[in-house]
C-alpha cells in the first residue's frame, strides 16, 4: 500500500465519513425499535417472556449488538496501538465481543422463529372473515400489523381471495402477503447467517494479525470466501430494495459500507506491521 493511500486513511475527510456511517447505524437501532415496538403489541398480547421479546425485537437486538461489535473492531483495528492490545485491554475487548456474539446468535434464532411462526398460518374460510373484526390484526408485511376492522374486512373480501390466519396471535393475512413475508423471513435468516460468517472471518484476521494463529490456507483463499459472503449480503440488500423495504435496504447498505471500512483498517494494520518489520530488518 503506497504512502499516499496511507495518508488518505488518516485524513479528516475519511475519518469523518467513517464515523458518519457509524452514527447512521446507531440511528437505525432506534428506527428498528420504533418499527418492532408497534409489531410487539401483537406478540405481547398473550403475555411477556424472554422468548417473545426475542421474537418481537430480533432486529433491534441484532442491530444494537452488531453496533457494539463494530465499534470494538474499530478500536482493535484502528484506534488502539498494538502495544496496548494485550493483558486486560485485550481480554476486555474479546470478552465484550463474546457477549455480543451471544445476542447475535440469539437474534439469528429470533429470525428463524419468524419462519416457524409463518409456517403456523393455516387457511381461513372467507365466509366468516368479518366476524374477526375488532379483536384480530391484519399482517401487511413482516413487522406491520394493522387493525382488522369491518371496513378492512369488506375491502379484502373479494371473490377467489385466499386468507390465512394464526389462531394464537389472532393474525390474519392474504396469500400474497403471506408469501412475501415468508420470502422476507428467509432473506433475514440468510443475511444474518452471512453476517455471522463475516465476523468469524474478521476474528481470524485479527488473531492472525496479533500472531495468535497462522493459516496458509486462509491467507490463500480468504479473498474468495469474503467475496462470496459479501456478494450474498449485497444480493439481500438488493432484494430489500426491489421489494420496497427501504429500512432493511438502507441498513444493509450501511453495514456493508461499515465492514468494508473495517476491512480497510485491516489493510492499513497489515501495512503498518509490514513497514515496522522492514525497518527492524534494516
Amino acid at each position: 500500500m503506497n504512502q499516499t493511500l496511507m495518508k488518505h486513511f488518516h485524513s479528516w475527510g475519511y475519518q469523518g465519513f467513517k464515523y458518519l456511517i457509524y452514527t447512521l447505524l446507531a440511528f437505525n437501532v432506534y428506527l428498528f425499535f420504533s418499527e418492532e415496538w408497534l409489531a410487539s403489541k401483537v406478540i405481547f398480547a398473550s403475555g411477556v417472556n424472554l422468548d417473545s421479546v426475542i421474537k418481537a425485537f430480533s432486529s433491534t437486538i441484532d442491530t444494537a449488538a452488531w453496533l457494539v461489535l463494530l465499534l470494538l473492531f474499530e478500536l482493535e483495528t484502528s484506534v488502539i496501538d498494538d502495544e496496548h492490545l494485550k493483558g486486560k485491554v485485550k481480554w476486555s475487548l474479546h470478552g465484550i465481543r463474546a457477549f455480543c456474539y451471544l445476542f447475535i446468535i440469539y437474534s439469528l434464532y429470533g429470525y428463524m422463529t419468524k419462519i416457524g411462526l409463518i409456517g403456523q398460518f393455516t387457511a381461513h374460510k372467507v365466509s366468516d372473515l368479518c366476524t374477526l373484526a375488532g379483536d384480530w390484526k391484519f399482517m401487511e408485511t413482516l413487522n406491520v400489523y394493522n387493525e382488522f376492522t369491518k371496513e378492512t374486512c369488506k375491502s379484502l373480501s373479494t371473490v377467489g381471495a385466499e386468507f390465512f390466519s394464526h389462531e394464537k396471535y389472532k393474525i390474519i393475512t392474504n396469500s400474497k402477503n403471506l408469501s412475501d413475508v415468508n420470502a422476507l423471513a428467509w432473506v433475514d435468516v440468510i443475511n444474518a447467517s452471512a453476517w455471522v460468517s463475516v465476523v468469524l472471518m474478521l476474528e481470524v484476521d485479527v488473531h492472525t494479525q496479533l500472531g495468535n494463529i497462522s493459516s496458509k490456507w486462509w491467507g490463500k483463499y480468504n479473498k474468495f470466501i469474503k467475496a462470496t459472503v459479501y456478494s450474498i449480503l449485497l444480493l439481500a440488500a438488493v432484494y430489500w430494495g426491489v421489494t420496497g423495504n427501504f429500512l432493511e435496504f438502507w441498513d444493509a447498505f450501511l453495514w456493508i459500507v461499515a465492514f468494508v471500512l473495517i476491512e480497510m483498517n485491516m489493510f492499513e494494520w497489515q501495512a503498518e506491521i509490514a513497514d515496522r518489520k522492514s525497518h527492524q530488518g534494516q
